[in-house]
């Protein structure tokens, strides 16, 4: 059997890092409406990347990077509810996946990083049925646009994210606070997740097709029964509903009976569309790995989704209660390290849902976004990352433990390739490899830990690999 080469890259996503937000046809964002809306800092420009991809990609070859996994935009490509598509949104994917062929790098693509488009979002958005439709023609657009120049095709990054934040804790747009509107939400990005993956087949599209998840690591702090039941309702809750049901095509059948015990309405699930999501299963699973959740029985309240979108200055607590579910730990492991927007750092946790994943999922498993985002004074000159090289290191370190333990793990991408725009953190939350001046033109500026990334892919990380976990 032929070695598989192992996939060491960089991430971004178009609303966070390309800017051109109104340029050659793209349509309105939901992000662009909401944050214009709200008069908050925005993506307009971003990182510029719409206008430096091409500076930017030569930059990762530089780096010794062999894949790039960027997202491509939807209201970039198709300009309305008709499905009409805008060919120089067509034409600039284009150029960026040649020009990561012609630098030696594997396109790694993602078809909806969050940025829905406004014309969808009117109608309801994940609410509405018609999303669903509406994403297999984008996905059946680009897939044939770009059949033989990408390999692997991810039709999700994080689920989760887009749907609890928009639709559960509310930070997110619409921002929304509605338990049973995150159930349909839920339902209607795997529906569509296997509308795609039926699409990328029937259409005979050379390569592979997955999702790509958040994934935390769940662990308990109490060996009691009601303890083991709280981690399997926030396994459910954080992972399972989403990774189970595009890998195994159902959804898990406790955590359905328990929504159904909580009085919440499933009607709206067809037999013909669960048949669809039972016969079209992904090839592989991405998962994006941060920090892990520590969790207890629940015990009282009502539920309360906590999230620090404001670093240093955020003042409360994150005991977030899913009611009769379970309660966030983590602010009581007191002894772990964390990051100032109090994301607990964890590297074994890699290793371990690596672990638990392959369990259960006999395919090929990436790590699709692992980094450390922090305060930087760009100002200063050559940005000593160190925390960031450290928080690398150790996370690769146990996932090469994963991988010669014989776990199918094909690549590891650092997010994120440069500082980008972060959501509701704005600007200031930086993550990159390699540092933007926002003030300046965006000029690029490689930080420490890029040169080490850099000499780490050279040498196959021998020194990593050499050391103990």
């Amino acid at each position: 059997m032929k070695e598989q080469k192992m996939l060491w890259g960089s991430a971004t996503a178009s609303y966070q890092c390309e800017g051109g937000w109104d340029e050659d046809g793209k349509a309105e964002s939901m992000w662009d409406h909401y944050l214009h809306e709200e008069n908050l800092e925005n993506g307009d420009v971003a990182a510029d990347h719409y206008h430096k991809f091409c500076e930017d990609i030569q930059q990762m070859a530089e780096g010794r990077q062999n894949s790039y996994r960027f997202s491509i935009s939807w209201p970039r490509v198709i300009m309305n509810r008709n499905g009409d598509v805008n060919k120089k949104g067509i034409e600039y994917y284009r150029k960026i996946i040649l020009a990561c062929r012609e630098n030696g790098i594997e396109p790694f693509v993602t078809c909806y990083h969050w940025d829905l488009p406004q014309y969808l979002q009117e109608i309801g958005g994940w609410l509405n049925p018609e999303t669903c439709d509406a994403f297999q023609h984008f996905c059946e657009v680009v897939f044939k646009a770009f059949d033989g120049l990408v390999t692997w095709w991810s039709t999700f990054n994080e689920p989760k994210w887009f749907i609890f934040s928009g639709y559960m804790s509310g930070n997110y747009p619409p921002c929304h606070k509605d338990p049973q509107e995150v159930i349909r939400a839920c339902y209607h990005v795997m529906l569509a997740n296997a509308m795609a993956v039926q699409s990328f087949r029937r259409a005979g599209i050379q390569g592979k097709v997955g999702i790509v998840a958040s994934y935390q690591t769940i662990y308990g702090i109490n060996q009691t029964e009601a303890g083991s039941q709280a981690i399997r309702n926030a396994d459910n809750y954080c992972n399972n509903w989403c990774i189970d049901t595009a890998s195994e095509g159902e959804f898990p059948q406790d955590l359905v009976q328990k929504l159904a015990e909580d009085g919440y309405d499933l009607s709206f699930a067809k037999k013909d569309e669960l048949k669809l999501i039972q016969e079209n299963t992904v090839d592989f699973l991405g998962l994006n790995y941060y920090s892990p959740q520590f969790v207890r029985p629940y015990t009282t309240g009502e539920t309360d989704v906590k999230v620090n979108n404001q670093g240093k200055k955020y003042t409360g607590n994150m005991r977030t209660v899913v009611k009769g579910w379970f309660e966030i730990a983590n602010d009581d492991m007191i002894d772990l390290a964390r990051n100032d927007w109090g994301m607990i750092i964890y590297p074994q946790g890699i290793y371990d849902g690596l672990k638990r994943i392959s369990a259960k999922f006999n395919g090929p498993i990436f790590i699709t976004e692992n980094g450390y985002g922090n305060y930087e004074d760009i100002k200063q000159g050559q940005i000593h990352d160190q925390y960031r090289i450290d928080y690398i290191r150790e996370h690769v370190r146990w996932l090469l433990k994963a991988a010669a333990e014989g776990m199918d793990v094909r690549g590891y991408f650092v997010w994120s390739s440069f500082d980008l725009y972060s959501w509701k953190n704005g600007c200031e939350k930086r993550y990159g490899l390699v540092a933007v001046d926002f003030d300046h033109g965006c000029e690029r500026i490689p930080k420490d830990s890029y040169y080490w990334y850099r000499d780490e892919i050279m040498n196959d990380w021998n020194d990593v690999r050499e050391g103990e976990v």
